[in-house]
């Protein structure tokens, strides 16, 4: 990629976001680091950063469905994906022993994936934060003696926090899918997977007709995902992701099939399939 990406984020520099970001496009992206998903869209919508990332789904908690909603309001497309592995740590303020702790902050995600952590220390209180990084950003710069936060070791490396355990997550199979957005869908040869949204009139097997012209033709699906159409009660929007280039004519053939089975049809990005399950998080 020419230049120096500028890509939007939510949450604090360290964040597990930020590695993501790192990994698909390199130490030299500038980064914007949002609060809100909403303001994440806005400013690549608004083309005032070239790219976003986001998080899209979660192998344990499932879909985040909040940026399905916000990828279709602002109609980004989909340039890469990345599977990352995430790995939650205590952090504190340097110094800091455990028996202080009384407090944990984090993303509540991330409080939920560490619950037996939890049980196994029953007097320690979570609290919910926007973020994981930020919450290690807080303890340090408010010098909170007796909390922690639950991030990953990004986070203490860039805020100067102090890792107290490691790998406290439920499950060390732990994945977070990431999309990085653009304005316009950037397919190119080597591009070998595609997300499409879709809708259509409720009548007897529809939706099994819609999956069919995949079947048809042996296209692979990896996800299929419904969510409502606002203003219009129990009508669902359908995202669905395929191996497939929308350059090939098996695949032209297969979505101008269901162009024609549907009521709406979008392309919202055709990328790189991220096959590895190995990329540690930090």
């Amino acid at each position: 990629m020419a230049g120096k990406p500028v890509v939007a984020i939510q949450g604090e520099r360290g964040s597990y976001s930020e590695e993501a970001t790192r990994h698909l496009l390199g130490m030299k992206a500038e980064l914007r680091c949002c609060e809100r998903f909403e303001d994440v869209f806005q400013l690549t919508a608004s083309q005032e950063t070239q790219y976003c990332l986001i998080p899209i789904e979660n192998s344990l908690s499932g879909s985040i469905h909040k940026n399905y909603d916000l990828l279709l309001r602002h109609h980004l497309r989909i340039a890469r994906e990345i599977n990352l592995q995430i790995n939650h740590n205590l952090i504190v303020k340097v110094g800091t022993t455990f028996e202080e702790i009384n407090t944990v902050f984090s993303h509540p995600v991330a409080l939920d994936q560490c619950d037996t952590f939890f049980e196994q220390f029953p007097h320690l209180i979570k609290r919910s934060a926007y973020d994981t990084s930020g919450s290690v950003k807080r303890i340090v710069e408010e010098n909170l003696r007796d909390c922690a936060a639950i991030a990953g070791k990004q986070a203490a490396e860039f805020y100067g926090g102090e890792v107290v355990m490691t790998d406290i997550q439920d499950d060390k199979e732990n994945f977070t899918r990431f999309f990085l957005l653009s304005p316009e869908v950037e397919a190119g040869e080597k591009t070998n997977k595609t997300s499409v949204v879709f809708s259509f009139r409720n009548t007897p097997g529809a939706l099994f007709k819609c999956i069919s012209v995949f079947a048809l033709r042996d296209i692979d699906l990896t996800k299929i995902e419904s969510r409502p159409i606002r203003g219009r009660p129990w009508e669902y929007l359908f995202y669905l992701d395929f191996l497939g280039n929308i350059k090939e004519e098996n695949t032209r053939k297969a979505l101008d099939h269901l162009e024609e089975l549907t009521e709406f049809l979008e392309v919202l990005g055709c990328y790189p399939r991220d096959v590895s399950q190995q990329r540690k998080g930090m």
